[in-house]
């Protein structure tokens, strides 16, 4: 039948069975008849911004005098005529118009405030990132540092999601205990902190992703059977789903089944990954979970794509994703070097080193314009994910051969919460710090009644006329 009666189907519509609990893009079926789209709960969850934090460890080729001098990582030119031929950004062209890079800010909380701190830069770069807040230096469980700005946003607007937020990584984020230079692991294991001393969880395996997804519902025993049964999760909710097909529009059924193929297309790749894994022969990474994929592209556009299936059935709008440990030694063959990650990172200032360095930034980069695709692709109401996404990228490590903080990599994406109209390089002010533009994202994602983050001086303007700063 169509809705045409004033019934609807609510938007926290899920579908059951076994415990699996799948739930819905938005139909059309989802809005009151007779009713204006944008005074319907299903317009205003729609029109909810999504954030996504992506750190990309331990700076950046063109965050030394030299990598800025060959433009290695920002533009050579400010304001909206810029080049991004010569630097790690290129593989962002295609989506120009939705990007805006932020240079020369600084995460100066991530420095060594007394002698005892000095070493421990690698520790506090992935806890200052979105907090902004210097760590207090300890191995125990008494760590501090400040609530992340994915949380404040959580904590504001994502109360009234099934998953308020997720967190993924890459690499392994396990550890437990002190790490070095007296330094909890907890402040290299995340990037996200519901409070100062609250670190939240990243999760490495996209199986646990999926059935946190899609059979939050289920006991591990459901889950376990499941899997055992080779069955899809849609499998489990079929009745409902075809009794749903039955009630909508044929536009709604249409959006049904891509989004149920969408779906199984993700758990097919899981499933494959799993298969390979426990085949007996040898792969790259045998300590990782089952779920894991040996190559870096795969795993992270896997978690990508989960990603997309939260934001589309509105499961959850924020996600932090760390894409590995500052002293890993993996190696990325796609990036056109066999450097070990860490080593190509102390390059000692040497140009060929730095541009192998950079060789390794890019093609973490790269994988970022396949997310933006897929957003892109993917319409919630009457505009594309895209459109309806914030996504921060950056690191609070500037300079990975010195490990200092001061021109920090930053860059932001997408067409929501509070930013510019992308297409758009702003080169901050001399010792403007980081904090300034995440204060001023924040308020652009509701957050006006904010007066500071971290170690913030004002907002962030992001004018780029001949008598703007990058700081107020």
């Amino acid at each position: 039948m169509e809705f045409i009666t004033g019934k609807h189907i609510s938007r926290r519509t899920m579908l059951h069975g076994m415990g699996a609990a799948v739930g819905l893009p938005l139909l059309d079926a989802m809005v009151p008849a007779r009713r204006l789209w944008a005074d319907t709960y299903a317009a205003q969850s729609a029109n909810k911004t999504r954030l996504v934090c992506i750190e990309q460890v331990h700076g950046a080729a063109g965050c030394n005098e030299l990598g800025a001098s060959l433009n290695l990582w920002a533009p050579a030119a400010e304001g909206r005529d810029f080049d991004l031929s010569p630097s790690s950004l290129l593989p962002l062209e295609p989506f120009r118009d939705y990007l805006t890079i932020v240079s020369n800010t600084d995460s100066r909380m991530a420095e060594a405030y007394q002698p005892k701190e000095i070493g421990g830069d690698h520790f506090r770069s992935a806890a200052v990132f979105l907090t902004q807040a210097h760590p207090k230096q300890t191995e125990g469980s008494d760590v501090h540092v400040g609530a992340s700005m994915d949380q404040l946003y959580v904590q504001r607007f994502g109360q009234d999601t099934p998953i308020p937020s997720m967190q993924l990584s890459i690499e392994p984020v396990d550890q437990a205990g002190g790490c070095a230079y007296g330094y909890a692991c907890a402040y290299t294991d995340t990037i996200s902190w519901a409070a100062a001393d609250e670190p939240l969880p990243m999760v490495r395996d996209p199986r646990a992703v999926f059935e946190q997804l899609f059979g939050a519902g289920g006991t591990p025993e459901q889950r376990a059977a499941r899997r055992r049964t080779d069955r899809s999760i849609l499998d489990w909710v079929m009745d409902e789903m075809q009794s749903l097909r039955r009630d909508v529009g044929p536009a709604d059924r249409i959006r049904i089944d891509q989004y149920a193929a969408n779906i199984r297309e993700v758990e097919q790749r899981i499933q494959r990954i799993e298969a390979r894994n426990a085949s007996g022969d040898t792969h790259e990474l045998p300590e990782a979970p089952a779920g894991v994929p040996d190559s870096f592209e795969e795993h992270i556009k896997l978690m990508f794509d989960l990603q997309v299936l939260a934001f589309a059935s509105d499961l959850t709008r924020v996600f932090s994703f760390k894409l590995g440990r500052d002293a890993s030694s993996r190696i990325y063959p796609a990036s056109g070097t066999n450097s070990p990650f860490h080593s190509a990172s102390h390059h000692g200032g040497r140009e060929e080193r730095v541009k192998e360095f950079a060789k390794i930034n890019e093609y973490h980069v790269s994988m970022v314009p396949y997310f933006l695709e897929r957003l892109q692709n993917t319409m919630d109401g009457d505009a594309n994910l895209l459109d309806k996404t914030l996504i921060v990228y950056g690191s609070a490590m500037a300079d990975s051969n010195l490990h200092n903080h001061r021109r920090c990599p930053l860059f932001l994406a997408g067409g929501a919460g509070g930013r510019p109209k992308g297409g758009l390089h702003v080169k901050a002010e001399d010792g403007t710090p980081m904090a300034n533009v995440m204060l001023s994202l924040m308020h652009g994602l509701g957050m006006s009644d904010m007066e500071s983050f971290g170690d913030s001086t004002g907002e962030f303007s992001f004018d780029v006329s001949p008598t703007s700063t990058g700081s107020q």
